[in-house]
């Protein structure tokens, strides 16, 4: 234990070590010079449609352009409500309020997810939309959150940014909704060299007005049929993606075999830390592995010093930013929220990390909880 061994969180250097397939690719783009929209893009949005098992994608700049994308579709807009989780990432909420709707927060559960059982005491006839949240990699149960949304005649927008390559109830996250949002940030499972996003859906008439909206509204070169912005993935982005793609449901293996393995270390440990329940019939892409630890801030900094890159997602709930304020949120408004952020720990489990870097992880958390190796 003398030697320290790094595990680094960020696994981009290896990840984009090989590039001579994606070059090859880019040589091609650039010879066509098809740069804006064009086959490359449209031959990863059918790959990914298709991998997700959806009718229709439409790629854009990034995930949040994505969640903005879905919503606008959706008409959503000034004097909504839109429901969501109060522990996901900021771009979830910013996109409803870039919309020009309120924010509505309902607590997480001991799974970090939204508590599909606090919804119905959220909606009002404000309410236009929910937008469920794949935290982590993992899932909400989105089979009571798709009645809840039928039963109260609302729609469904699934933030799956971090749930790609994921699967519950043998479907995958971005297929329960009307039109889900997606992302491929470089930290993502699907990830590019840079920024991207996706959105997916069934719905033709949705498909069509977002292909328009996220490229200024035209319908052809001189003409637009309504103001639009300009949302698109770029070609670029599009052959990473398609590259990275081929590989993925090797990278989701590869995690899902490390987090069993700490899974199974931590569990000895139970008295200082706690693993969030695996549904069997759940598959996570562990986006992010996060467990509640005691002393959580002392650990990270013990960890962080033997070259353990721990991360906090994140120690500051959505209702308690500065930017939450106008709505009126206080301490106290969603305890769970409140409690797990000054517990939580993220550990860095992804595809390049092996058994060694596991072990080491396991014996230093041990030795800063002084349990001695038995």
């Amino acid at each position: 234990m003398n030697k320290k061994i790094r595990v680094p969180y960020n696994y981009l250097p290896f990840e984009f070590k090989k590039t001579s397939k994606i070059f090859s690719e880019w040589r091609k783009l650039i010879i066509s010079t098809d740069f804006t929209l064009g086959k490359f893009m449209e031959n990863f949005e059918k790959e990914f449609a298709n991998y997700i098992g959806m009718k229709y994608c439409i790629g854009t700049n990034n995930g949040t352009d994505a969640l903005i994308l879905s919503l606008k579709a959706l008409a959503v807009g000034k004097g909504d409500e839109v429901i969501t989780v109060a522990n996901t990432f900021y771009a979830t909420v910013g996109a409803i309020v870039e919309c020009g709707a309120k924010p509505v927060f309902v607590d997480c559960d001991e799974r970090y997810q939204i508590n599909e059982n606090l919804i119905k005491e959220k909606i009002t006839s404000k309410t236009k939309a929910i937008i469920p949240v794949h935290w982590g990699g993992a899932s909400p149960n989105m089979n009571k959150i798709i009645k809840i949304a039928k039963k109260f005649s609302l729609s469904v927008v699934e933030d799956a940014c971090m749930g790609i390559g994921a699967k519950l109830y043998n479907k995958k996250p971005g297929t329960f909704g009307i039109v889900n949002a997606f992302s491929m940030h470089p930290l993502k499972s699907l990830n590019v060299m840079g920024d991207g996003g996706m959105v997916v859906t069934n719905n033709k008439k949705l498909y069509h007005w977002m292909k328009k909206y996220r490229n200024h509204g035209m319908i052809d070169r001189n003409n637009i049929e309504f103001w639009g912005v300009n949302y698109r993935l770029q070609p670029l982005q599009a052959i990473v993606a398609s590259n990275q793609l081929k590989k993925l449901d090797q990278v989701i293996k590869k995690r899902n075999s490390n987090a069993k393995y700490l899974d199974k270390l931590l569990s000895n440990i139970n008295k200082y830390i706690v693993i969030p329940s695996r549904p069997t019939h759940y598959k996570e892409t562990f986006a992010l592995y996060m467990i509640l630890a005691k002393d959580r801030d002392k650990l990270i900094y013990f960890l962080n010093d033997k070259l353990i890159e721990a991360k906090i997602h994140y120690p500051i709930p959505l209702h308690l930013q500065k930017a939450s304020k106008i709505y009126g949120y206080r301490e106290g408004d969603y305890p769970v929220s409140e409690r797990q952020a000054k517990l939580l720990l993220t550990l860095p489990i992804h595809q390049f990390i092996n058994k060694k870097q596991i072990d080491y992880m396991y014996q230093n958390i041990k030795a800063f909880y002084k349990i001695n190796n038995e």
